[in-house]
């Protein structure tokens, strides 16, 4: 009896092993499926802040709410994807934030091509450009293409959230929002080389320089490009113009916010007279020697080609300028006819400027001018124009 048992007791535990072994087996042969992309349609009602990878076709690059271009693109930093190669309709569109490390791969101005293909990528579900949008992706991918390729949303290797190549810069800001990002960016940005207000004749000589014309710089509002040695006060010279007009805190001319080549531009003359100390709104009558300026009693409206140029220049002063180093805290608000207070408007109009008017080549090199040989520090809403709502929202 007891060999029998033993034998019975031998069968059971091999007949336990193999079913183990074939189990374990069946589990290593099972493929593991990747989660099925979304589509565009998906992404649009998805806008929570949540993870996704969405697929879609390129169909243009988004450069306002409402409008994408679909050649002559302007820079790398955005793609409009659809569930059409042939759609038109913007709200039936995803707009996707394209971050410094993927903009000469993923970017229309660098590759055109990209128009009509069908590509996935993932990112957070999160508006871009006041509409509908995927922003911060980790990986861009073909569709069709190879899992390992660079750039494919299932690689590991992609690079993090971030601007990349400022991300050493900005590393105490990243992944903050609200508060949290204004008090970092207040500190990251405070610490900076300071020009007297002789210096900055030469500064915005360099910083505004025309890259088509080393003789000459670039005139703000007017978009004039003219001789550098023209700088003074005749009605045909170009002068500093205070974007955050420096009667707004009574600063003047004081090494500090008067003297911060982030918020000064040459100008024309006449023009900076005409917008004198005017906060910034839409509407009024036409301004001589400015095509696209407008202005009433109370405001001043820059052509389109520099609004966001300015909503940027704004909004840096009121993060660099917090009440410290003996100064006024600036701040912007919705009113105009802010007077010798210390506030800017109208922030509302300002915002959609920022979204309206990405940051062009200039406007990114002359942040790097400024960076690397001047105030080595950066205006951050040109690297993030995102930020500016995740503050000012």
């Amino acid at each position: 009896m007891t060999l029998t048992l033993g034998k019975r007791r031998t069968t059971v535990l091999a007949s336990t092993a193999l079913i183990v072994i074939a189990f374990m087996v069946a589990l290593v042969q099972t493929p593991v499926t990747a989660a099925t992309p979304l589509t565009v349609s998906q992404g649009i009602a998805t806008q929570n802040g949540s993870s996704a990878t969405v697929r879609g076709y390129v169909v243009g690059q988004p450069t306002a709410t409402n409008t994408v271009v679909t050649s002559s693109y302007p820079n790398d930093y955005a793609l409009a994807l659809a569930d059409s190669a042939t759609e038109t309709s913007t709200s039936r569109m995803l707009y996707v934030q394209i971050p410094a490390e993927f903009r000469a791969q993923w970017g229309l101005r660098s590759n055109p091509s990209l128009k009509g293909q069908q590509v996935d990528v993932t990112g957070l579900l999160s508006a871009y450009f006041s509409h509908p949008g995927l922003k911060s992706p980790t990986g861009f991918g073909l569709v069709g293409s190879d899992p390992g390729d660079p750039g494919d949303p299932e690689d590991p290797t992609d690079p993090p959230p971030g601007d990349g190549e400022h991300d050493d810069y900005y590393a105490d800001a990243l992944g903050k929002t609200g508060t949290e990002l204004r008090t970092s960016l207040h500190t990251i940005i405070s610490a900076q080389t300071k020009l007297s207000y002789d210096q900055v004749w030469n500064a915005l000589k360099a910083t505004d320089e025309d890259p088509a014309n080393s003789a000459n710089v670039i005139l703000l509002y007017s978009g004039r490009s003219q001789s550098k040695s023209t700088n003074g006060g005749d009605p045909d010279d170009w002068n500093r113009e205070h974007v955050w007009a420096k009667s707004h805190g009574d600063f003047g001319t004081a090494t500090g916010p008067g003297t911060d080549i982030h918020h000064l531009r040459p100008t024309d003359v006449s023009v900076n007279s005409t917008r004198g100390n005017k906060d910034f709104d839409n509407g009024g009558g036409t301004v001589s020697e400015c095509s696209g300026c407008a202005t009433d009693a109370d405001s001043f409206e820059p052509p389109d080609a520099v609004k966001g140029d300015v909503a940027r220049m704004i909004l840096y002063m009121a993060i660099r300028y917090e009440g410290g180093d003996g100064f006024a805290n600036l701040e912007p608000n919705d009113l105009v006819n802010n007077g010798s207070n210390p506030y800017m408007g109208r922030l509302s109009v300002l915002l959609a400027w920022n979204a309206q008017d990405p940051p062009s080549a200039f406007e990114e090199h002359r942040n790097d001018v400024i960076f690397e040989q001047f105030q080595h520090n950066r205006n951050p809403f040109i690297d993030h124009p995102e930020w500016a709502n995740a503050i000012f929202n």
